[in-house]
């Protein structure tokens, strides 16, 4: 009888994933994590957008629940592939040189890939360089363990970084008081670091103390004169919509690129589907116009939304057919989002409203039957399954012949996880974008009334009519009904406020911080 077959050694990688914004990751690390079979993480306060990068049967185990060096040898001993997280740079401030010397105790191969460290980041994004052309040294200390010798980091002329000092701001102070720096030298203490989370309060050691009272874990201190260079170079705490909530009510596939640029401004955005897009319930009415389409039954093809364009798409594809389809062809689009999904798809429009983009937009520019200039007078319209009558008589009137066929349908979507229902009622969210009237009726249908201090900013005046229906306040209207404008408005609107507050010596607060029993920064 053969000996049995011991599993052949797994592999371990340490991996930084970086200080917290989930865009710092590094390649490498991405690419470990999509290989790796197990991963080990503290997976409380955990980006999940770092898992995001694993495989579907990944397994996933918590640091927090068992002794993550047993974890890491016994899944690489059973032949796995595994990355081991660490917040930040493995190497600093974390358990690298314990973890790593166990792998190597059980003859289990490692590598060590480097994040992004919180001491060079944060003081990044904070705007505070570390150096500048007066101070060329920087120290780094640890102070979580306490007992730091502060009379060491007693001269003026070097930055000092101070990592794990949260529950210990007032030892720092003390200490390096003691040791010689002023009173008055600058600090500064960011906390939540590279996040839209993140807060910095820039104090004295004197003050430090009573300033950043309140603040959250994890923080990081800057002790030095280049604290100074904040004013001119903070960019990020800066921007239009930093930290606010900004609920996206729209299909899925929908509010990514608002998203997108949301997150651009600084905004945190949740997307919340209000709408489900489902195959129409008899599918060969779209067949059939699919098939005269291509058989030349039609003069123009009008897709009044992005997902007529998909659902037509959808069908081209089940077809084994493409874009050549349509020459021949004129295509209107409502709007600059429909046309973006048609180019998208390799179709260019032939027209396309400027002004109203909309139904009656679209026939304020669509031009009329001539049977000596159009050899066809039919026209194509694939749409929801809510009816478009007004573009219909509209283009009747105009000497055409329409073909309305559905292409597909749309259901209310299921209401929201009970937390996300209660921050919409209760104030939780700073913004509430609404692309339409049905998201408007949607959203409040699935989860409630907006909170009078959430800005409503609405694309159009269809859709602030509706709002103001239901009886919310509009803040905002987008200068032109496309989704992009939208965004754009939220920031000015955004921006002016906090630099309304800035110019009144006010504390910069959102719009959900202004709801009773909101935190308040002390």
């Amino acid at each position: 009888m053969s000996p049995a077959r011991k599993n052949p050694a797994g592999t371990v990688a340490f991996v930084g994933t970086g200080p917290g914004d989930p865009g710092l990751l590094t390649l490498r690390a991405a690419t470990l994590l999509g290989r790796a079979d197990t991963v080990v993480a503290n997976l409380t306060g955990l980006d999940e957008e770092f898992l995001s990068h694993c495989r579907a049967d990944a397994e996933i185990l918590d640091a927090a629940d068992a002794d993550p060096i047993k974890l890491v040898v016994k899944a690489a001993t059973a032949g796995r592939n595994v990355v081991r997280l660490f917040r930040g740079d493995p190497g600093t401030a974390c358990n690298l040189a314990k973890e790593g010397a166990s792998c190597a105790g059980a003859g289990i191969a490692f590598e060590v890939v480097p994040g992004i460290s919180a001491v060079t980041a944060v003081p990044g994004y904070a705007g505070i360089p570390l150096t500048d052309n007066k101070v060329r040294e920087i120290r780094v200390i640890d102070a979580a363990g306490g007992g730091v010798d502060w009379e060491s980091f007693a001269a003026p002329d070097a930055t000092l970084v101070i990592l794990g000092a949260e529950g210990a701001v007032g030892d720092v102070a003390k200490g390096l008081i003691a040791a010689g720096r002023p009173e008055t030298t600058p600090v500064a203490m960011t906390s939540l670091g590279t996040t839209t989370e993140q807060e910095t309060v820039v104090s004295t050691l004197q003050r430090l103390v009573p300033d950043t009272k309140g603040m959250e874990s994890p923080s990081l201190i800057i002790v030095g004169d280049v604290v100074g260079w904040r004013d001119k170079l903070s960019w990020f705490e800066t921007k239009a919509l930093f930290g606010w909530r900004v609920l996206v009510p729209r299909t899925k596939e929908q509010a990514a690129s608002l998203s997108d640029q949301l997150r651009s401004y600084g905004a945190v955005p949740e997307e919340v589907p209000t709408i489900s897009v489902e195959p129409p319930r008899t599918p060969q009415q779209l067949d059939r116009a699919v098939k005269g389409l291509v058989t030349g039954r039609y003069e123009w093809v009008v897709f009044t939304s992005t997902n007529a364009v998909r659902a037509v798409r959808e069908k081209f594809i089940e077809y084994g057919l493409d874009a050549r389809a349509f020459a021949g062809l004129k295509v209107a689009a409502v709007g600059e989002q429909t046309a973006a999904a048609l180019v998208e798809f390799g179709v260019h429009p032939d027209l396309v409203p400027a002004e109203q983009q909309s139904g009656d937009g679209l026939l304020e520019v669509w031009p009329p039957y001539d049977p000596d200039l159009d050899p066809i007078n039919r026209v194509l319209l694939p749409r929801a399954d809510i009816a478009t009558d007004a573009l219909i008589a509209g283009l009747t009137e105009l000497g055409w012949e329409c073909d309305d066929v559905t292409a597909y349908r749309t259901v209310r979507a299921a209401p929201p996880p009970a937390p996300i229902r209660e921050a919409i009622k209760g104030g939780g969210f700073d913004a509430v974008l609404f692309t339409s009237s049905s998201t408007v009726r949607n959203l409040i249908g699935i989860a409630g009334k907006p909170h009078n201090v959430t800005v409503i900013a609405v694309i159009g005046p269809q859709t602030a009519k509706t709002a103001e229906e239901y009886g919310l306040r509009v803040d905002v209207m987008a200068d032109k009904p496309s989704v992009p404008a939208l965004a754009e408005a939220l920031a000015e609107y955004g921006a002016k406020r906090r630099a309304a507050q800035v110019e009144a010596g006010e504390p910069l607060r959102k719009p959900s911080q202004m709801r009773r029993g909101a935190r308040r920064r002390k």
